[in-house]
């Protein structure tokens, strides 16, 4: 489902919310997509970016984030 007021989650290592997801990615929230039974969005949409999050779980259950610009044509 897609929420466009923003859900906090966690990890084992850090728990996020939108003041320090948009501190770290730089840009204002917008949406976000979070599947059912999940507790961890699967996509993040700010204002210039889609930030895909992907699972890393080796020891601990952890994210990382990459941005993705919306209109790669308006980063020339």
């Amino acid at each position: 489902m897609i929420l466009n007021q923003w859900k906090d989650f966690s990890t084992d290592a850090e728990s996020y919310t939108q003041e320090s997801f948009e501190q770290q990615i730089g840009d204002a929230f917008e949406a976000m997509r979070l599947d059912e039974n999940q507790d961890i969005p699967n996509y993040i949409w700010t204002k210039h970016y889609v930030v895909v999050i992907k699972p890393n779980t080796h020891v601990i259950k952890d994210v990382s984030f990459v941005k993705v610009p919306r209109n790669p044509s308006a980063l020339q």
